[in-house]
């Protein structure tokens, strides 16, 4: 029953559950300029997973396991909301051609997808996973340069999209602190001009 569930989050998810991922996490712009932002996060706990193959199958493959989590695969058999984005990157720590995060060479590759936990729980009032490759890990404060733009999020797409970012914070005088990452908000149904699409870099404070 409770994969049958899982099956039609999923769907919801990429047919029809725009209405679904409601909550995002908290965050302060620092600096805004057109479609790019400087944006500090506070600190959060992500359940996330490690996956292989293209973006898209890692992406497909990563949700259907985090979705387990949050639908009740956990020693609670507790549900937990889901929240949005789902963001993805290479786990490698290569800048990706998209979440997923761009040099990439080939679609193919090691991947992690994150969901962001509801800010109401803590590392230690979340339930434990009962599937191992699911990971809830603490994820502390940062600053991100973003970069947001609507599409399909095609892999040329976000890499010409994640070498205007890195344009921008080499112009901002900012430093990178770590790999690009692709965070999606919408169902692959929405029509591709209302998708909301960024691409994401790890900055340094400055102040």
């Amino acid at each position: 029953m409770r994969n049958a569930l899982i099956g039609l989050l999923c769907a919801l998810f990429m047919f029809g559950g725009e209405a679904m991922a409601t909550e995002e996490p908290a965050f302060t712009v620092a600096f805004h300029e057109g479609d790019f932002e400087v944006r500090d996060y506070s600190a959060l706990v992500v359940a996330e997973v490690s996956v292989s193959g293209s973006r898209d199958e890692a992406s497909n493959a990563g949700f259907r396991l985090l979705a387990g989590y949050i639908f009740g695969g956990n020693t609670r058999r507790q549900s937990i909301a889901m929240t949005a984005p789902v963001v993805q990157e290479r786990a490698s720590g290569e800048t990706i051609a998209m979440t997923a995060p761009v040099t990439q060479s080939g679609e193919e590759g090691a991947w992690i997808v994150r969901f962001t936990m509801p800010a109401n729980y803590t590392l230690e009032t979340l339930p434990t996973p009962n599937d191992a490759r699911v990971r809830l890990v603490p994820m502390p404060a940062a600053r991100y340069a973003v970069v947001r733009f609507s599409g399909l999020s095609r892999p040329a797409d976000v890499e010409r999209r994640t070498e205007e970012l890195r344009t921008f914070i080499a112009r901002q005088q900012l430093r990178a602190a770590g790999p690009a990452s692709l965070a999606r908000y919408n169902p692959p149904w929405t029509l591709w001009f209302m998708r909301r699409n960024e691409v994401w870099i790890p900055v340094l404070r400055t102040v």
